[in-house]
């Protein structure tokens, strides 16, 4: 599976924020900033805060995508 950001930075555009703004309103680090930029993963932590700071879901900032490799996998 790979993280998708694409709802978190339409979001910060619906609410006229920058990710700096989101990064001082949520109290994370520059680098997590970088990490959901990249669409990297990040903590549970840094997602919560993220979430408090917009007052949204988890689900309104990111969401799973299956991979080939998901496609392939043998359910148990």
């Amino acid at each position: 599976m790979e993280v998708s950001y694409k709802k978190l930075w339409k979001l910060l555009i619906d609410k006229d924020m920058k990710k700096k703004d989101l990064q001082a309103e949520a109290g994370i680090s520059w680098s997590s900033v970088t990490k959901l930029s990249k669409g990297e993963t990040v903590s549970m932590e840094v997602l919560i805060k993220v979430c408090k700071a917009l007052n949204c879901d988890i689900g309104d900032i990111m969401e799973l995508i299956p991979t080939a490799e998901d496609a392939g996998e043998v359910k148990e």
